[in-house]
């Protein structure tokens, strides 16, 4: 009895962890990783998926066809970085991303969303948000991401089985190696894309998924104390 007992505690308790923050808006960056005295972090933009020429779309011809084209759109619920705001940063901000996909049949596909290049974030990153219209799916989202090292990370983001546009934000893990300690000016990680993994009950018909204004909360403390006439490798 006594275990039974303990059994439904644990489970009422990591029902309540998986419940809280669905999609991530009770995450503080500043209690993530964090190992040193001092923060400086900044909420920066990775890409607003204003051209979808930047960007490609695939999935396994044996299961399907994509395609995909920007639209344009907003969230209604989106702000402004306030940095962008403080220095009167207008790039255009018109656009969205639009996906489908078509599916022939049931089964295991993977969608992957690429940039065409990946895109690098300084700093140590914390969190990482992108608006997304998941159409009510209950398929994955995954954030692909590169760290200090080359090597390719996959992160869950959450399930798209919502409507709407919804603001999704997924914590960095400390696992993820994100500094060289032999080059201080190499830290951070690179954007490699996204991945959507379809449950196979809802592999029929078509798929839509929109996506919009990436950013990423990142510390900046190393960066902004480097010296001005440190020399930059990578060359």
């Amino acid at each position: 009895m006594k275990l039974v007992l303990v059994l439904s505690a644990v489970w009422l308790v990591v029902s309540a962890v998986s419940a809280v923050g669905q999609f991530g808006e009770d995450i503080d960056p500043e209690g993530l990783g964090q190992d040193v005295a001092q923060q400086r972090l900044r909420e920066v933009s990775v890409t607003k998926f204003e051209d979808a020429g930047f960007f490609d779309v695939l999935m396994s011809s044996d299961f399907g066809i994509t395609e995909f084209r920007r639209f344009e759109g907003s969230p209604a619920g989106k702000e402004p970085l306030a940095a962008e705001a403080s220095i009167g940063f207008t790039e255009a901000d018109r656009y969205v991303l639009g996906i489908r996909a078509d599916f022939y049949r049931r089964g295991n596909p993977r969608i992957i969303v690429r940039p065409t290049r990946p895109i690098a974030v300084s700093g140590i990153v914390k969190t990482m948000s992108v608006w997304v219209v998941g159409r009510n799916a209950n398929h994955d989202l995954y954030l692909l991401i590169e760290d200090i090292r080359g090597n390719e990370k996959q992160i869950r983001v959450g399930e798209l089985n919502f409507s709407g546009w919804r603001k999704m934000t997924v914590a960095i893990p400390p696992t993820i190696v994100q500094q060289d300690d032999r080059a201080s000016d190499r830290t951070g990680i690179k954007f490699r894309g996204f991945m959507i993994r379809p449950n196979m009950m809802q592999t029929y018909g078509s798929y839509y998924i929109y996506f919009d204004d990436l950013r990423a909360v990142t510390d900046l403390f190393g960066e902004e104390l480097r010296d001005e006439d440190d020399m930059v490798d990578g060359w």
